[in-house]
């Protein structure tokens, strides 16, 4: 975490879901990530706070292989009622394996393969996703302490594991559909998902 990571812009981003704060910050990886602020929170306990890891395929697409697009509207929609929150979207596509090898993974699951397993048929990781940017972007606002918004218990101990104070869980459900019923699943079995 020594890494480089400076404020670099911000602006208004008026949403379906309300009124946010966009943030950019630059660091020595010259990653692109985004932070949606809404309302202060400087220096708040209890801050609502979602960490989504881009999903071209579900966010732009809409995608019915996945929930993810459901889980950041979720997300915005829940953050824009709140006074404070923070949506911190993560450049990592396909699990942190990018575009090129998501779009591989997907042939595999058509041939049968779970998620997980057709990242591993792949020779990647079955999640390659790293947080240090989502600490930086807390440490920056002084943020005291989170409440998480995921199923995802591996983001939960990973912030923990640094030092973040995690005061509550707030899980975001999706009704799972035939497409994406499977993927859910091993997400449950295999990832520890809390679904």
């Amino acid at each position: 975490m020594g890494k480089m990571f400076e404020y670099y812009s911000s602006a208004k981003l008026p949403t379906m879901a309300g009124e946010f704060r966009i943030y950019t910050f630059e660091t020595d990886d010259q990653s692109e990530h985004a932070v949606l602020v809404r309302g202060d929170v400087e220096g708040k306990e209890e801050v609502p706070l979602r960490i989504h890891s881009e999903c071209v395929t579900g966010d732009v697409f809409g995608s019915r292989r996945c929930d993810c697009r459901d889980q950041l509207i979720k997300s915005l929609v829940f953050l824009g009622k709140q006074d404070y929150g923070v949506l911190i979207y993560l450049r990592q596509e396909g699990r942190g394996i990018g575009l090129l090898n998501k779009i591989k993974a997907y042939s595999l699951q058509d041939e049968g393969y779970d998620t997980v397993d057709a990242n591993l048929r792949l020779g990647l990781p079955a999640d390659n996703r790293e947080y240090d940017y989502v600490i930086n972007v807390l440490n920056y606002f002084k943020i005291k302490s989170v409440r998480l918004i995921t199923n995802n218990p591996a983001k939960i101990k990973y912030l923990e594991e640094r030092g973040i104070k995690i005061k509550g869980i707030i899980p975001m459900k999706s009704s799972p559909t035939e497409f994406d019923e499977f993927y859910l699943e091993t997400k449950k079995k295999k990832m520890g998902h809390l679904l």
